[in-house]
């Protein structure tokens, strides 16, 4: 039998009750919580790809530099290899007079020089200049009638700057006071 009776309160739609807001609600809340689970695991997987990517490209760094540093020297060492080739090939010479040994001697320290050059070095050359105690190093004092006192006189060893940079101070004879 089938009530046709008006509905009675306690009929009343559910969205009225206290009960079913709070379910309506608490499925919302799941929902979102579930959202937001996923969206962190998007995050944390991300996170993850991105700290591999950083490790890969560190590794790739660190090796690249391990190579740089192990070949450095390539393109110096390529250009030295003409002059090593010479000075073999002096030595190799049985006989033969003085001056064209010391012609070949010459010629391959000036291929030498131009190598050094290319690179960045450079000799330092004081012979008349005043003492500079940055590139030179008196070893000396020596009487030079007719110099000014504190002059470089003579270069007892070459100097050498790379880049503007000293290697090595001239070692040097100054004249006296």
């Amino acid at each position: 039998m089938q009530n046709n009776d008006p509905q009675s309160p306690g009929d009343a739609p559910a969205q009225g009750q206290p009960g079913e807001s709070s379910a309506t609600e608490l499925e919302s809340l799941q929902a979102r919580v579930a959202e937001l689970e996923a969206s962190n695991a998007r995050l944390h997987e991300t996170v993850l790809r991105e700290k591999a990517e950083l490790e890969n490209q560190r590794r790739r760094l660190h090796r690249d530099l391990e190579q740089a540093r192990r070949f450095a020297n390539e393109k110096l060492l390529s250009e030295l290899l003409p002059v090593y080739d010479g000075l073999e090939s002096g030595l190799a010479i049985e006989g033969g007079d003085v001056a064209s040994i010391r012609e070949g001697l010459g010629l391959t320290l000036k291929a030498l020089l131009k190598v050094a050059e290319n690179h960045g070095m450079s000799q330092i050359d004081p012979l008349g200049q005043p003492l500079d105690p940055e590139r030179h190093h008196a070893v000396s004092m020596v009487e030079a009638p007719g110099q000014v006192p504190g002059t470089v006189v003579s270069v007892l060893q070459k100097g050498y700057v790379l880049n503007d940079r000293l290697l090595r101070p001239a070692l040097v004879a100054v004249a006296k006071d």
